[in-house]
């Protein structure tokens, strides 16, 4: 075996095996962590095949890339990213940066349903080490570019193999962000997974702690900026690669040893390593004409299949019968940040020190030819030839000289922090601040001074930020964005990709194409108004149906209304609309996946509803009115209402009964006027209907978890439909029995079982009142009476001619309820009539506008009708009786004697009969049967 000093790394090693034994007390697991750290190092240093360790979206690493695509030319290039994610690549080309590469599936088959839809996406960026080799790739004849990462079909089928729920979104919420405004694309990448190409963050919770306490900076991307960001934009090839090779390899060992995170990240270098052997053994390339690029965290690998010579044989699952589609969408710095949990920020500040790289080192980036977005390069006189690699070797240490090296302040940083300071004072002054000269002269000192007392030798953007905040927002933010926002905007905002109209799928560009009459800006940001006279230009009805189709099919805020309706058997001959299609481009693509039309896409979608596991009557009802109303014809809306009449004879509770209340009312409405006969499934969907609730109706009277409007929709299904359905064939007595077999125990469903059995001519409207006097009257009912006002308020909706009873009852709770009983009650009545009864409020408070006089000063002497009664001269007391010993009403009823021997005919009195000379005639029978005499009188006297 060779001494320490005749390898590459044996001074380092031995400087290591010092600092062990005097820091640890001997050797021992630090030195083992240190020494397998330089043996990482030195074991990714000498693979035959070039590995290029990247961080994620950093321009050192895009710098770097840039810099040795140009020296080495390399023939293949293999990038972590997903396989399945390689025929988009060259549509990158017809967008603007920041996109990502998408993967969606909208249904799942070998996933749990509850995991639907599934999302992968992966966000590129100019200053991106991935996008310079994409570039190079793409725009360099004689190039490969293979992608050789775990399909997106593996990437839930490792991340959820062990779990019991859906895999976890890494990055939720970046750190640092207090705040974002609206026009924000935070959520452009909506729920998706990330893919994290070039991944470096330590997995080890108190490694990163220690490292943010003692490098005195408060997140992550400050201490990457800091520390290794800055430092090696200036080095050269081997160094960069080596000193990430050790920062992959230090956070490899820190990280959990056990875990599927760690058996996921072991299984990716095997899939990649299987790959690249793969494609070496079927083209015949040579690996040093080769380049891996692939995160510094899986560089420093230690598989058995790690290497062109790798031993190990990993078998590569098949995927799942999922079918997913690919896909551009576009991304922003912000949601770059919040998937991957980067400091609110960072992104932009990474943008900056990419443009201030390239024009420190004259580097010429590689960009992809039509690139939207990107100046075109400057043509130049005689290509230079390619600048020869430094000589390496295997064996040339540099990071002793890295690790040794201090930070040097540069005189141009100084300028840089000036004209920071001079801008963020203006744009201060801007948002409504007090800021003047000596605010900037205070930013740039205060810099500095952090800078100082942070053991930095210059001011970051980091230490700039935290100066601003402390020398101008003082204790107020006088507008809408603050201190820490408008130097994010400075340092190059929050830059929001856009996809081309070539990189759209044909779904996108069809809407694209029919909305061309409108001569909108479809891919611009931001909200445009389209105003459509539909009278004067024909062509915009074609408009108008898309318009509203996508209103059905994309988030709230794609397309909005502002003038114009449609409902069913009604057009507007005037429209105006929102349209923010470039703002929601990301949802419109997704939509694209769905199917190659928005028609296709509304069927697909309406059938889904209807024939899911969950559906239900009423939402099959309502896909039936979308297809009448969207679609047109009546192939489909046939189909859903057939398939309405299934659900509806499966259900056994009445949750939907309102729903379908309101929704049958307005088909019927519809096909009654603008059809010549009723659909055949409506026929059925009614008479159904009325035996379905006639049966459900006992059980919903007593049963708890049913509530009064859900009863009181049931017969006002009944009710309303009872004519149609008497008509084919259904029989009244079955309405009748279920209301005689109902017992409710409520005061709001007796109520409205009161007023039923009015609706059937069981009780009469006098009745009614006389219950509802006689609940006033008792003290123990009081405190229930205003529940029977509620279902007497719900009784509306079945039985809409009995407004003037409800109002005489509200009106009597008003005049005779204690205070007490009646001061809490008011708070319900008004949320019953907004939320469960809110068409039915215009019915009674015009009931009330009929029946209470019109002026105030009226009021005073009105009297209700209900309280009205007429005298009655001839009406006695029951009982009451003539000195002689018949009633008084003898007279009357000799009166009429028809109706006297009427009533003796039914009675069985047919001989004839005689009063006594002393009495009336007709005495002696009035005397037989007085409770009979006394009823003609009542009848008679309207008593």
């Amino acid at each position: 075996m060779s001494g320490p000093h005749e390898t590459p790394f044996g001074a380092l090693r031995e400087q290591l095996h010092e600092a062990a034994t005097e820091f640890a007390d001997g050797p021992g697991a630090l030195e083992g962590i240190l020494l397998g750290m330089v043996d990482d190092v030195d074991r990714a240093a000498r693979e035959p095949l070039e590995i290029f360790p990247v961080c994620h979206h950093s321009p050192a690493s895009a710098l770097a890339m840039a810099r040795r695509l140009r020296e080495k030319h390399p023939k293949v290039v293999y990038l972590e990213l997903c396989e399945d994610m390689a025929p988009l690549l060259d549509e990158l080309r017809n967008c603007r940066l920041p996109v990502a590469v998408q993967a969606f599936a909208s249904a799942v088959d070998g996933f749990p349903e509850e995991w639907a839809p599934l999302s992968v996406v992966a966000p590129i960026t100019e200053a991106s080490a991935e996008y310079q080799a994409i570039a190079y790739a793409l725009d360099t004849p004689g190039v490969e570019l293979v992608l050789v990462d775990r399909s997106s079909d593996h990437v839930f089928q490792w991340d959820g193999r062990h779990g019991e729920g859906a895999p976890e979104i890494p990055g939720d919420k970046a750190p640092g962000v207090t705040g974002e405004e609206p026009e924000s694309g935070a959520a452009l990448h909506g729920e998706a997974v990330g893919v994290e190409i070039g991944d470096l963050r330590p997995r080890f919770a108190e490694l990163e702690e220690h490292l943010l306490r003692h490098g005195k900076v408060r997140h992550w991307s400050e201490w990457w900026h800091q520390y290794v960001e800055v430092p090696l934009g200036g080095s050269d090839h081997a160094t960069y690669r080596q000193v990430m090779f050790l920062v992959g390899s230090l956070f490899r060992r820190l990280a959990p040893g056990d875990g599927q995170r760690v058996r996921v990240d072991e299984d990716r270098e095997r899939y990649m390593w299987t790959r690249m052997r793969e494609h070496l053994a079927s083209s015949g390339a040579d690996p040093a004409d080769c380049l891996y690029v692939c995160g510094a965290f899986h560089a420093a690998s230690r598989v058995e299949e790690f290497g062109v010579a790798g031993s190990g044989s990993f078998t590569i699952s098949p995927r799942s019968a999922t079918t997913w589609q690919h896909g551009l969408i576009p991304s922003s710095n912000a949601a770059i940040e919040a998937q991957f949990g980067l400091a609110s920020g960072s992104v932009s500040i990474a943008a900056t020190q990419w443009a201030k790289n390239l024009k420190r080192t004259r580097v010429q980036p590689y960009r992809l030819a039509g690139q939207d977005g990107t100046k075109k390069p400057r043509a130049t006189k005689k290509a230079s030839a390619p600048v020869p690699a430094p000589a390496e070797g295997a064996a040339a240490d540099r990071l002793s000289g890295f690790l040794r090296q201090p930070p040097v302040l540069d005189g141009l940083d100084e300028a840089e922090l000036l004209g920071w300071s001079v801008e963020i004072v203006r744009a201060a002054r801007r948002s409504g601040y007090l800021a003047s000269t000596a605010d900037a002269i205070a930013v740039f000192e205060t810099s500095i001074l952090l800078a100082g007392m942070r053991d930095r030798a210059k001011p970051t953007p980091y230490d700039f930020q935290d100066a601003a905040i402390t020398c101008i927002e003082k204790d107020a933010v006088p507008g809408r964005r603050d201190v820490r926002r408008l130097v994010d905007i400075m340092m190059g905002g929050d830059r929001i990709g856009r996809v081309g109209y070539d990189a759209l799928p044909p779904l996108a560009r069809d809407v694209h194409d029919r909305l061309a009459p409108l001569e909108l800006k479809l891919q611009q940001r931001g909200v445009q108004r389209a105003l459509l006279d539909l009278g004067s230009r024909p062509e915009f009805e074609a408009c108008s149906d898309v318009l509203w189709m996508l209103r059905r099919l994309m988030p709230h805020g794609a397309v909005r209304p502002i003038m114009g309706e449609r409902r069913l058997g009604e057009r507007s001959l005037q429209e105006s609309w929102d349209v923010a299609l470039g703002t929601h481009q990301r949802a419109l693509i997704e939509l694209g996946y769905e199917g190659v039309s928005i028609e296709q896409v509304m069927e697909q979608r309406l059938r889904r509803a209807a024939y899911g596991p969950r559906a239900t009557a009423a939402g099959v009802l309502a896909a039936v009115e979308d297809a009448t109303l969207y679609l047109g014809g009546r192939r489909l809306a046939d189909e859903l209402g057939n398939r309405a009449l299934e659900v509806l004879a499966a259900e056994r509770t009445v949750d939907g009964a309102p729903e379908v209340l309101r929704r049958i009312r307005r088909l019927l409405a519809y096909y009654r006027t603008g059809e010549p006969v009723l659909p055949p499934w409506v026929e059925s969907f009614v008479k159904a209907g009325y035996a379905h609730y006639c049966t459900l109706l006992p059980t919903a009277f007593t049963d708890e978890d049913a509530t009064v409007g859900q009863v009181a929709a049931m017969l006002g299904f009944l009710f309303s439909m009872e004519g149609l359905a008497l008509s084919l064939g259904c029989d009244r007595t079955q309405l009748e029995l279920a209301v005689a077999q109902s017992r409710p125990e409520s005061p709001e469903k007796t109520a409205l079982l009161w007023v039923a059995r009015v609706q059937l001519g069981t009780l009469s409207r006098d009745a009614l009142r006389a219950r509802c006097a006689e609940l006033l009257a008792n003290p123990l009912v009081v405190p229930a009476y205003p529940r029977y006002l509620s279902g007497f308020v719900h009784a509306l909706e079945p039985v809409p001619g009995l407004a003037d009873v409800v109002v005489e009852a509200v009106s009597n709770a008003f005049g005779r309820l204690p205070d007490p009983v009646l001061l809490p009650w008011l708070p319900n009545l008004i949320t019953t009539l907004r939320s469960n009864a809110a068409e039915l409020a215009p019915l009674l408070i015009r009931e009330a506008g009929r029946i209470f006089p019109a002026r105030l000063a009226a009021l005073d002497t009105w009297v209700p009708p209900w309280n009205d009664v007429p005298e009655r001269p001839l009406a006695s007391p029951p009982g009451a009786r003539s000195a002689g010993g018949s009633p008084r009403g003898a007279a009357l009823l000799l009166a009429h004697p028809e109706a006297l021997d009427a009533t003796a005919r039914l009675l069985g009195c047919d001989a004839p009969w005689a009063a006594p000379a002393s009495a009336p005639a007709g005495a002696l029978l009035t005397a037989r049967h007085p409770d009979s005499a006394a009823a003609w009188e009542g009848l008679l006297t309207g008593a």
